[in-house]
Parts: structure tokens; sequence; C-alpha cells
């Protein structure tokens, strides 16, 4: 804990109070400091997807409809293509139209988004994201030895 740096913050009080609300959900125990690392942590992990030689682990989730003309060809030959980044895949119908694919990542953030972006921007894919986290290379994590992930105080 000798690396830490204490410093101040100032927000308006209804900011603050949406701040405490957010750490007592996600089961912080309204530890603010914990709360900002976390926030700063995603942030610069969001970044690190522009660089290109940052590694990256995520996932690209999809719903799209699998009716669309030559769309399921379209993602195959994307996935076939990035078959080193692509970890594993999950496809689930959801009706009669609508798939939802599950695809975990790994590889440079570039690399990872701009495959996201190939899959997420093709006509007939109704919704998508990619979230990504960082590696523990990836990720300072100096002075957080303690770092509790919420329900890990819940004693599974």
């Amino acid at each position: 804990m000798s690396d830490l740096v204490r410093f101040s913050v100032s927000m308006p009080e209804g900011l603050l109070q949406r701040l405490d609300e957010f750490a007592e959900r996600r089961g912080t125990n309204t530890n603010r400091s914990e709360v900002l690392r976390d926030l700063v942590r995603e942030k610069l992990v969001d970044e690190g997807r522009d660089v290109p030689d940052e590694e990256v682990v995520g996932s690209i989730t999809m719903v799209y409809d699998h009716h669309t003309p030559g769309l399921a060809a379209r993602l195959d030959k994307i996935q076939h293509r990035h078959h080193t980044e692509i970890v594993s895949t999950m496809h689930v119908h959801l009706d009669h139209e609508n798939c939802l694919e599950i695809i975990a990542v790994r590889g440079q953030g570039r690399i990872v988004a701009n495959m996201a972006d190939c899959m997420l921007g093709l006509k007939g894919v109704r919704h998508g994201r990619l979230t990504c986290v960082a590696t523990g290379s990836t990720m300072a994590t100096d002075g957080d030895e303690g770092h509790a992930h919420g329900h890990e105080r819940d004693q599974w």
C-alpha cells in the first residue's frame, strides 16, 4: 500500500451520491477509492483498445436477424479471418428471427476492435457491443493486492 497516492476530488453532491449508490451496488462497502480506481481502470482499458500493441480480453455480444441473406456467411468469414483472436463462441436462438452470439476474444486492442466493428456494422446485426477488460499484464495493480471484486465478501 506504500505506492498509493492520496489526492482530492471535487464533484457536485448529487454526483457523489450516485457514486456512493454505485459503490453499494457493486459490493465494495461504499469505498469511494476502490470505485474510482475501478472506473479509471475501465476507461484506460477502453482507450487501450486503440493502442496497437495493448492486449485486451473481452467479448463481442450481438443480436442479429438470421434471415438476413448472407449475414451468417459474412460473420463466419470475419471470424475465420480472426481465428487467433477468438477464444470461444456461444450461439443462442432467441426466437424465430433473432440470434444472440457471444464471442470471447483476446488479442491486440486495435485488431479486436476492428474485428468487432466489421461484425457489428453488417446489415442485419440489430444490436451489439464490444466489451473489454485488461489482462493482468496490461493493467498495473501495484498497491492493489487487497482488491475486492464485490461478491468475494459474500463467501461463496
